[in-house]
């Protein structure tokens, strides 16, 4: 489809428009971040460093909440990374069906797993961690991966815009799920793994519902617990400048990789990393 070939111009153009949204949600909703307390980010060009491996067993477990297109398989890769250091891991499966319903998917997964915990959270998954762990004294510490991580009464519709989207980019069923179109799904979401492991993730990807979009979050867990926060450069999903606005808001000890919106995909090393130095230090 050589139309699409042609829709990198668009894809750009996207991640300006969401880029200025969320810019002006920001900086209207949190005017006074400048005074805010020191910021921890400590932000890094990221190589394949390799994965410290605990002595032995840990008792913090790590429940893992994936975003939208995806399903709880996008953490693969991270996953045996973090057993073989000795965590106890759960990766939920979001119906995305409402934010209600996928934050009571993961309140009873940290019941499963018990405490302490970790929540991580991808993109969408962002959102939901920030409500799921609210008031919840068996979650130590949030970790966001290339995640949105909103303030009390913002919805994730203040963030994205369908409408803004390029024609044909969007796919709708007839109970309002949406889809990212197959022919530039990798482009979109995963450009930098492999284009077979692309093409299989376009064909299973998990739709989410629209009336998600205007669900509001409620009082935000960051506020409480500490966290961490891994900003995606080549993010054409969420700009890579939201991400850090995101990071900045919560105060997050925050890495930055050279990678694709998916990057528990491509940096799997790197993002479990991430998590087990929440682990460690969330204790």
């Amino acid at each position: 489809m050589t139309e699409y070939i042609k829709k990198e111009k668009n894809l750009y153009l996207l991640c300006l428009t969401v880029t200025l949204i969320v810019s002006l949600t920001l900086t209207t909703t949190n005017s006074g971040l400048a005074n805010a307390q020191q910021n921890k980010t400590l932000m890094k060009s990221q190589g394949v460093q390799g994965v410290a491996v605990a002595n032995g067993t840990t008792n913090m477990n790590i429940v893992l909440v994936h975003g939208t297109y995806v399903d709880g398989s996008s953490w693969s890769k991270v996953i045996p990374i973090l057993q073989n250091a000795g965590h106890k891991v759960i990766a939920v499966q979001l119906a995305l069906h409402s934010l209600a319903d996928d934050i009571a998917t993961v309140k009873r997964a940290i019941d499963l797993v018990g405490g302490p915990v970790i929540l991580v959270g991808h993109s969408y998954g962002g959102f939901v961690i920030t409500n799921a762990a609210y008031n919840n004294p068996k979650v130590k510490g949030l970790v966001y991966i290339a995640a949105f991580a909103p303030n009390e009464g913002q919805s994730l519709g203040n963030f994205v815009d369908l409408t803004k989207f390029p024609k044909g980019f969007l796919m709708f069923d007839k109970g309002g799920f949406v889809y990212i179109n197959p022919e530039v799904f990798g482009q979109a979401f995963a450009q930098d793994i492999d284009p077979a492991q692309a093409k299989v993730l376009a064909a299973a990807q998990k739709p989410f519902n629209q009336s998600i979009l205007a669900e509001k979050s409620g009082p935000p867990a960051w506020k409480q617990l500490p966290s961490w926060y891994q900003v995606s450069e080549n993010d054409h999903a969420i700009p890579p400048n939201v991400e850090r606005m995101f990071a900045k808001q919560i105060n997050a000890t925050t890495i930055s990789l050279a990678s694709s919106h998916a990057s528990p995909l491509s940096h799997p090393n790197e993002v479990a990393q991430l998590i087990l130095n929440a682990a460690k230090g969330a204790k």
